[in-house]
């Protein structure tokens, strides 16, 4: 069978189905919809030609009333920009739905980076027994996180998936009721969600789609890796964050950790009895039918605290039972239904997703000053009352080598009321789901070994005591951090107490390292190359205290906050990284576009473990060679050097407090974090949150933090007439090219035409000069280092994918920028017109929300 190339299948599937069932959209009888369907075109066509002529956004809207809309009164133009924004917003969910809907025409399921790939070309090498061994002991886990990059609220998430299934099948009657659903379907928060409010929208995931893609992966490969035998192994789990991730997030308590926890115990509980109600309806067999109605009654006792529950090992046990009487007595009828069932309880036990906490390094330490003061106060002989005197030596000799029970002590400082209640928590959903369930605690902003040891004296003596069942992961985030991070890592091996945890821990040890502080920090280079290098040294340190260390990656969502093509990243890592487990945070738009689906769900998660297995099947992955290496750790300096100097220019914050939509991401309600860490009232760069920072260059259409020093450390070699250096690394450094790869992909979504009218601006004119020059040389350059006439070339359906997308949202854009320059305007009058300030206010606010969710090809 002949099969079309992938671009021609992308425009058969995507591109022209959207054009039909937009054009359905458009012939709804709404009340407002006609004349907006009928306008937005001209107005679309405005914007285009009017960017193509260099007019900025206030000219562009003023030419569309003028020529079309003249007799509309003020109020009525701005009726129809919301308007405008309630359209495009939906058009671009209806973009989603249809891409998601052709997931499994676009890309090839069993093509390269599948399992079934990966099987035959082991086979193919006589690597059938390597690649068994090597899944008996790889795990990739992908975390869920809380924080805001997605702005759809679960209403919409549902209309998605339902469009998706009904774009599918080419069922009209379904698609115009959808999309008449859509239209009438308010995207806009009234109210912050709550962390439990935003576990409970992840969660949706777990039970709908994770449940049964991830059951699909593992049946996959025990059927047809490990011929049906058992595998001591889960290979993919799942982290969740929130509920645990209390760092910058006032609004996570120990009440809401415990509240989440048993919420997601409750949620697995219910799709073990919906499979359980499915074999009862199958196994009506003699000997096995009461026992599956016996299950059935017992799981649901479990689920309603209710007595004669059934714990997980029972569960477990009674299901390989019944998989023996059917094998024996009944033809092995059903008996694939019954090992799936089984391999879920496998990956989900009673926990479903392993909730980690995570906290500030810098908060922890008040918690632990406040635990010891309020200690100490009421005569514990845990710490000697000079403690805060001694040497940070004598602290750490003390904390590595604590025993002891804080007893019956009630706090009064909230301080420390919250980390023992916190820590209290982890060990009570242990106790209740498993201890896989809460057995992780991430120090972020960790720069000490005097960070871990607070926290490892603290989870002893509060709930823990002598057999500490829980891990604690180190989050170095910053370019000094990374740095710093052998050095801490090495303090606590050689530690015999320490040292003697980590034993009882399998001699594992996971650390995290962040990249959107990184990349916030030390700019797109440095922060990649930082962590590169922090993993080698890492490595080889844990390798000579025989450790086995677990790289946990922060790697977000777009290139500029670490993620990209992740199964790329993982594939280029070469030998001297540890890679016996893939763990990384995934998040926002990034899980509803890589994981939203059950085909883009089963598709990346075995992307992922392809690139993990295949780097270490690979003999060909061979380590950075020293020049490439020198020439590598230059391109990180000059661009470390062209970004700090870029953040210390004077109109740097100020340019993105007054120019940008920075200061509208807090009063979206799409997170139930603050915007930002600290209570400050001015813009502190150190307190700003990536997200926001990011997302602010994402919205300006100049994306700064995936780009900004890659140029000017190019040219360094162009101008020196050693390009041929970064051409050798580019060549041989599958690392380098992805980043290279990535940093094309923010660049390909960069429109400077849209602030172009700012380089005339008499107070950020050179600002916005200098930015718009580095994103020109960058892209000259890479260009010339790949070879390409065009940006992204070597990936025409990402290429195709964003440029509709970025077309959908041009209007948007262009009523953004418009509504910013009015509001710059009225805020500088003599006599402020506040109600129009609000009306604009709230323009900029809506426009935000398509533009983020038109970027989820980000990751």
């Amino acid at each position: 069978m002949h099969t079309e190339p992938k671009l021609i299948r992308f425009n058969q599937n995507v591109l022209s189905k959207y054009q039909i069932y937009n054009s359905i959209f458009m012939t709804l009888p709404f009340d407002t919809i006609s004349k907006t369907v009928a306008l937005l075109p001209l107005f679309h066509e405005t914007c285009k030609l009017g960017f193509e002529h260099k007019d900025d956004p206030t000219t562009i809207v003023n030419t569309f009333f003028e020529k079309y809309q003249a007799r509309r009164s003020e109020k009525s133009q701005i009726n129809l920009l919301f308007r405008f924004i309630q359209y495009i917003e939906r058009q671009v969910v209806l973009f989603d739905a249809v891409e998601d809907a052709a997931f499994a025409v676009v890309n090839n399921m069993e093509g390269v980076g599948s399992l079934r790939s990966l099987k035959e070309n082991a086979a193919a090498e006589n690597k059938t027994q390597l690649l068994q061994d090597y899944l008996e002991s790889f795990n990739v886990r992908i975390v869920l996180t809380a924080h805001p990059t997605q702005f759809y609220p679960g209403t919409v998430l549902g209309i998605i998936t339902d469009l998706a299934e009904a774009i599918k099948v080419d069922n009209l009657p379904e698609i115009r009721s959808l999309l008449g659903q859509l239209g009438k379907t308010p995207f806009f928060k009234d109210k912050k969600p709550t962390p439990y409010d935003e576990a409970v929208n992840l969660i949706w995931y777990l039970k709908n789609v994770f449940y049964h893609s991830f059951g699909s992966i593992y049946d996959y490969v025990q059927q047809n890796i490990f011929d049906y035998r058992e595998i001591d192994n889960s290979i993919v789990n799942i982290g969740f964050w929130p509920g645990g991730d209390r760092d910058g997030n006032p609004f996570v308590t120990p009440e809401i950790t415990l509240n989440v926890a048993k919420k997601l115990k409750e949620s697995i509980l219910k799709n073990y009895i919906k499979d359980i109600k499915y074999l009862r309806r199958r196994l009506t067999f003699k000997g096995i039918r009461d026992r599956v109605i016996n299950l059935n009654h017992r799981l649901h006792n479990t689920l309603l605290y209710k007595d004669n529950q059934i714990a997980l090992q029972e569960f477990r046990n009674e299901l390989i039972e019944i998989r023996e009487i059917l094998v024996k007595e009944h033809q092995s009828l059903f008996v694939d239904k019954v090992t799936s069932l089984i391999n879920k309880t496998t990956l989900f036990g009673y926990h479903f997703g392993s909730l980690d906490i995570r906290q500030d390094s810098r908060v922890h330490d008040s918690m632990f000053r406040a635990l010891v003061g309020e200690l100490i106060e009421n005569g514990s002989d845990l710490f000697p009352s000079n403690f805060f005197e001694l040497s940070e030596n004598d602290q750490k000799l003390h904390l590595a080598s604590i025993s002891g029970e804080i007893g019956e002590i009630v706090f009064k400082d909230e301080q420390a009321i919250n980390i023992a209640e916190t820590i209290k928590a982890m060990k009570s959903i242990q106790e209740t789901n498993g201890e896989i369930a809460c057995n992780r605690y991430i120090i972020s902003n960790n720069q000490t070994t005097l960070n871990v040891l607070q926290l490892f004296a603290m989870l002893k003596i509060v709930a823990f005591h002598e057999t500490l069942t829980a891990d604690i992961v180190p989050l170095f985030e910053t370019v000094t951090d990374l740095q710093a991070a052998p050095a801490v890592m090495e303090e606590l091996y050689t530690n015999s107490h320490y040292r003697k945890h980590l034993e009882g821990r399998s001699n594992k040890q996971t650390i995290m390292l962040g990249f959107s502080d990184g990349t916030k920090d030390g700019g797109y280079l440095m922060a990649n190359w930082g962590i590169f290098k922090a993993k080698e040294a890492l490595t080889a340190l844990s390798r000579k205290y025989n450790i086995d260390v677990i790289f946990f990656d922060g790697r977000g969502g777009p290139p500029a906050r670490g993620g990209g093509k992740t199964h790329q990243f993982y594939a280029s890592l070469g030998p001297t990284i540890e890679d016996k487990e893939i763990q990384l945070t995934i998040q926002g738009q990034t899980i509803s576009s890589n994981f939203g689906t059950l085909e883009s769900s089963q598709y990346n998660m075995e992307q992922l473990i392809s690139s993990g297995i295949m780097n270490r099947l690979n003999d060909k992955n061979h380590e950075m060679e020293p020049d490439d290496k020198a020439v590598m750790d230059n391109l990180a300096d000059l661009s470390y050097q062209a970004y700090v100097d870029f953040k210390a220019h004077p109109k740097f914050l100020s340019y993105l407090e007054h120019m940008s939509t920075l200061k509208y991401y807090a009063k979206t309600n799409i997170g139930s974090r603050p915007s930002k860490r600290g209570k400050a009232e001015g813009l502190d760069f150190k307190d700003l949150r990536a997200i926001p920072f990011v997302g602010s260059w994402s919205q300006l259409k100049q994306n700064v933090p995936g780009f900004f020093g890659v140029g000017t450390a190019l040219q360094y070699y162009e101008e020196k007439g050693e390009f041929e250096k970064v051409q050798h690394l580019f060549q041989n450094s599958r690392f380098f090219r992805t980043l290279i790869a990535n940093s094309m992909m923010s660049l390909s979504k960069s429109f400077f035409d849209l602030t172009r009218y700012m380089a005339e601006d008499p107070e950020y004119g050179d600002f916005w000069k200098l930015i718009y020059k580095e994103y020109e040389i960058t892209r000259r350059l890479i260009l010339k280092l790949t070879g390409f006439k065009a940006l992204m070339e070597n990936e025409p359906v990402a290429k195709a994918s964003i440029a509709v997308r970025e077309s959908i949202v041009l209007p948007l854009l262009t009523i953004q920028q418009y509504a910013l320059k009015k509001m710059q305007e009225l805020k500088k009058a003599e006599v402020k017109d506040e109600e129009k300030i609000a009306v604009f206010e709230k323009m900029v606010m809506r426009s935000l929300f398509g533009n983020i969710n038109a970027s989820r090809n980000s990751a």
